[in-house]
C-alpha cells in the first residue's frame, strides 16, 4: 500500500503543471480573441458615430472566421447588385447557354441614365460582345450594359434563382437600373451583408456553379482597377476584387482583398446615410479591417511575426 501511494503522489506531482496551466494554444488563441475584441469594438464604435445604419462582415479566408456587426440586416445595394448578375452571365456562359463573345448591338431602346457610357453611344451604331458589357457593367458600373445583360440571362428570375442554390437568398435582383418610379415604391435590389460576404467568399474559393476557368475570370473583372473605399485602404499592390455601390442615402461595398498570408472579405453596407458620412464609414471599415488581418498575416499563435515567404507555413487558427 505505501509503494501504491508513492507512485500516486509521483503521478499527481507530474501531472501537476498540466492541471495548472491551460494548453498552450488556448492561451495563444486567448490573445487573438483579445485583438478580434478590439476589432468588435472598433466596428461599433464606427457604427455609433455614423449618422446611418451600418452593416459589415468581414470573413477570413484562412480560418473561415467571420466577423458581423447588424450582418443580418437588409440593405438597398445600388450597384453591387451587379455582382450577381456577373455571376449569373459566367453561368450560364460556362453551360454553353450563351457565348462571351456574342456581340449584340446597342439601341436608344436599351439606353439609360447614370452611371456609364454606353448611354452615349448612337442608336445601334455600336455592337458589343456580353464579355465587354460585363466589363463595362462592373468596372464604370454601366446601367446600359447592366440592363442589357440582364434581358439577356433571361431576368430577375434566373439571378435570384442561382442566388438561392448557392444559399444567399437574400440577395434579390428586382428591378432594373434607373427606375426612379419603382424605387419610390420600395422596390430595390437587396442583400443582407452575410449573404453578400458568403457570396463573395465563394468568388474568393471558386466556389460558383461554373468552370473553374470562368470563375477565374468573374474574379479577373471584378479585380480590375476602381477607386474607392475599399483599395484606398489596402498599400498599392494587393489585389482587390470588388464592387461598391451607390444610390442617395446608400452606400455599399463588396469585397476580396488578397493580402499575403491571410486574404479575407469585406462587405460594408449603410443606409439612411449622407454621402460623405455614407464614404468615410465604409473606408474607416475597410481599413480597421485591413489593420486587423495584418496583424494575423505574418504572426505565429505567439504573435511573433515571420518573413512573407513564410506566412503560408503558419497553421490556419
Amino acid at each position: 500500500m505505501p509503494r501504491f501511494i508513492s507512485r500516486l503522489a509521483w503521478l499527481l506531482i507530474l501531472s501537476a503543471p498540466l492541471l495548472a496551466f491551460p494548453n498552450r494554444a488556448d492561451a495563444q488563441n486567448a490573445h487573438e480573441r483579445i485583438l478580434e475584441e478590439q476589432l468588435r469594438t472598433r466596428l461599433g464604435n464606427i457604427a455609433d458615430t455614423t449618422h446611418g445604419v451600418l452593416g459589415v462582415t468581414l470573413i477570413d479566408l484562412k480560418s473561415g472566421r467571420s466577423i458581423g456587426l447588424r450582418d443580418s440586416l437588409i440593405f438597398p445595394q445600388g450597384s453591387a447588385i451587379k455582382i450577381p448578375i456577373l455571376i449569373e452571365l459566367y453561368r450560364q456562359v460556362s453551360e454553353g447557354r450563351l457565348s462571351a463573345n456574342e456581340r449584340v448591338p446597342i439601341t436608344r431602346a436599351d439606353q439609360v441614365a447614370g452611371s456609364g457610357i454606353a448611354q452615349w453611344f448612337g442608336d445601334g451604331e455600336s455592337t458589343v460582345s456580353l464579355h465587354d458589357l460585363a466589363v463595362l457593367m462592373i468596372v464604370l458600373s454601366d446601367n446600359t450594359a447592366t440592363n442589357m445583360l440582364i434581358d439577356r440571362v433571361g431576368g430577375f428570375g434566373a439571378v435570384n434563382s442561382t442566388m438561392d442554390a448557392l444559399g444567399v437568398s437574400s440577395i434579390r435582383l428586382q428591378r432594373k437600373m434607373i427606375q426612379s418610379l419603382a424605387s419610390a415604391r420600395g422596390n430595390e435590389n437587396i442583400a443582407s451583408p452575410a449573404d453578400a460576404a458568403e457570396l463573395m467568399r465563394r468568388v474568393a474559393e471558386c466556389r460558383l456553379p461554373m468552370s473553374s476557368e470562368h470563375c477565374g475570370t468573374v474574379r479577373r473583372i471584378l479585380e480590375l482597377p476602381k477607386s474607392g473605399a475599399i483599395p484606398s485602404s489596402v498599400p498599392a499592390g494587393i489585389r482587390v476584387a470588388w464592387k461598391p455601390g451607390g444610390i442617395e442615402g446608400v452606400q455599399t461595398a463588396w469585397g476580396i482583398v488578397n493580402l499575403p498570408g491571410r486574404p479575407y472579405i469585406v462587405v460594408g453596407m449603410m443606409n439612411y446615410a449622407d454621402g460623405n458620412d455614407a464614404g468615410a464609414a465604409l473606408r474607416e471599415v475597410s481599413t480597421a479591417a485591413y489593420e486587423y488581418y495584418r496583424r494575423l498575416a505574418r504572426s505565429t499563435g505567439y504573435g511573433v511575426r515571420v518573413p512573407i515567404s513564410l506566412a503560408d507555413s503558419i497553421p490556419p487558427r
